[in-house]
């Protein structure tokens, strides 16, 4: 997804948007819109006797009002379905048919939202903030939203930016939204640089086009799920999925971490080693490609004796967790451990160790839906040869490493035909495979933090999470550690983005790190003999 890879040595500024980079409300804000515009697509499909066709969370939010001012964003998506509204005026309250009128109910629903849930920062944000400002580089953070201060003071990082520009700003100054650039030049402005030498951080298409509009120096596009090609249309340099997959220092500058330039984890095993200073870790283990090698064919992924061995010996003196995209059924039946916790399906049914009580089911309401999908599935795809259906029960994963180049294309129309008939479905990323999934906010980032959640509960011991996995799925949970985990990778390719920290060869290269973290967990003091 990188257009420029140069590193940039010269920024005097950086500008962070705020809902999707900043905070993570870009989901809220998506909702609040959803249930403002279904209300009124529903009241007028019936006085008209039309049919109904719901807002899309996800390509109409994006496309139609992702960055944009209430008023703007209302317009852009109510022209999209040949619909008109009058503009009506400040005075109008949230019942009235205006513009005016159903931006304050939109207002009104996401402060509701607001009021109910606390608001978090993203880490990967926090850490590239952190070192920027360190850095002596000026920092602003914009928005188009006039609650953007009442956010910021709920994730505790309103006083991190040296600028705010928000939407009270762009009334009081009369200026007009994203996709122009004047939000950003005022923020530049403040800070008293130079577009040309300032970076922005961008989630929007709208504010990609803005920030290269405004030929500011370096655009970054952040695409949390799917959406990096559009952000890259609209005019990015680079796209990541998450800001921990850049690093900044004064002598390299801002760069982007892959899988090619991260250090090895043998090069870096004192600094892990201090790290994990009077901690004790808690070790989160993906199995395919990182317990066990990559296969053909994925039913004859075995785990090793010798490998079962290495990881019963560390679940014996610390916390041990097995996170897979396999079923939870299968997977315990694979890795065949009491010992350890199991987190199957992506994250979607955690067990705790035998004995334990802790556990999880996630999206239980969509069991059906994916029923009906996997018939879809085996039908339409049954004279593509090569493809390999596999039914989780969270997922569904349309493996295609057998699949032609030239029928890799059709299959691919396929199964984003048939999420097209399941809305509530999306397609996740996956290394040879279409994962299709729940549409909720779970993954293994979040399975993650609710089992730490669980494991400080049950102690006073200070943890230190270690994550090691070689998959793009667990890229989420790169993205939740990062700034207080250790994220290894396991280097089956090279040049993919990665938030992780270290990387590790293969999967015997796993075995003796997990070897070696046994070593200096049971004994701290004791001499290191597992070590390359």
């Amino acid at each position: 997804m990188i257009r420029h890879t140069a590193p940039r040595t010269n920024l005097a500024a950086a500008l962070f948007d705020m809902d999707g980079v900043v905070t993570d409300t870009a989901k809220a804000h998506a909702g609040a819109w959803k249930r403002l515009f279904d209300e009124y697509l529903r009241r007028r499909a019936d006085h008209l006797g039309e049919a109904f066709t719901p807002f899309d969370p996800r390509s109409d939010y994006r496309r139609y009002v992702d960055g944009k001012p209430r008023s703007d964003g209302i317009r852009s998506f109510l022209d999209s379905r040949g619909i008109e509204l009058p503009d009506g005026d400040e005075s109008d309250g949230p019942d009235a048919e205006t513009v005016c009128g159903l931006g304050k109910r939109k207002d009104h629903y996401f402060h509701e939202w607001l009021d109910a849930n606390p608001v978090h920062a993203y880490p990967g944000t926090l850490k590239l903030l952190g070192a920027l400002r360190a850095a002596g580089i000026s920092t602003a953070v914009f928005s188009s939203s006039r609650n953007a201060r009442a956010v910021l003071l709920s994730a505790g990082v309103l006083e991190r930016f040296d600028v705010r520009v928000d939407g009270e700003d762009r009334a009081r100054l009369r200026m007009p939204g994203k996709p122009e650039p004047d939000m950003l030049l005022e923020a530049v402005r403040l800070l008293g640089a130079a577009p040309g030498d300032s970076a922005v951080f961008e989630d929007a298409i709208a504010g990609v086009q803005a920030a290269s509009k405004g030929g500011f120096g370096l655009v970054i596009g952040v695409a949390r799920a799917n959406g990096g090609e559009d952000l890259e249309k609209a005019g990015a340099d680079l796209v990541v999925h998450d800001l921990s997959e850049l690093r900044f220092s004064p002598d390299t500058g801002l760069t982007v971490k892959t899988l090619a330039n991260l250090p090895c984890a043998w090069d870096r095993k004192d600094e892990i080693r201090a790290r994990l200073a009077d901690r004790t870790p808690t070790v989160f283990l993906d199995y395919d490609g990182t317990l066990t090698p990559i296969v053909e064919d994925h039913d004859k992924a075995f785990l090793s004796e010798s490998m079962r061995t290495t990881v019963a010996a560390l679940a014996r003196c610390c916390t041990v967790v097995i996170v897979s995209g396999r079923d939870l059924g299968k997977l315990r039946d694979l890795v065949d451990l009491d010992s350890v916790w199991y987190a199957g399906s992506h994250g979607f049914e955690i067990v705790g160790p035998k004995g334990s009580d802790e556990g999880l089911e996630m999206g239980a309401e969509f069991l059906s839906e994916l029923d009906d999908t996997e018939r879809a599935l085996a039908d339409r795809l049954a004279d593509i040869r090569g493809h390999a259906l596999e039914r989780k029960k969270f997922s569904i994963a349309v493996h295609y490493r057998r699949v032609s180049d030239d029928d890799l294309e059709r299959l691919e129309d396929v199964v984003d035909g048939i999420l097209g008939e399941h809305p509530r479905l999306y397609r996740g990323r996956g290394k040879k495979v279409f994962e299709l999934r729940p549409d909720i906010e779970w993954n293994k980032g979040r399975a993650v933090s609710w089992i730490l959640e669980r494991i400080s509960n049950r102690s006073s011991d200070t943890f230190v999470p270690i994550y090691v996995g070689d998959d793009i799925t667990d890229e989420d949970a790169f993205h939740t550690l990062t700034g207080h985990g250790v994220c290894l990778a396991v280097r089956h390719e090279e040049m993919r983005q990665s938030a992780a920290d270290y990387t590790l060869s293969d999967t015997r290269d796993v075995k003796r790190f997990l070897q070696w973290l046994t070593e200096i967990t049971a004994d701290p003091d004791a001499t290191e003999g597992s070590g390359p």
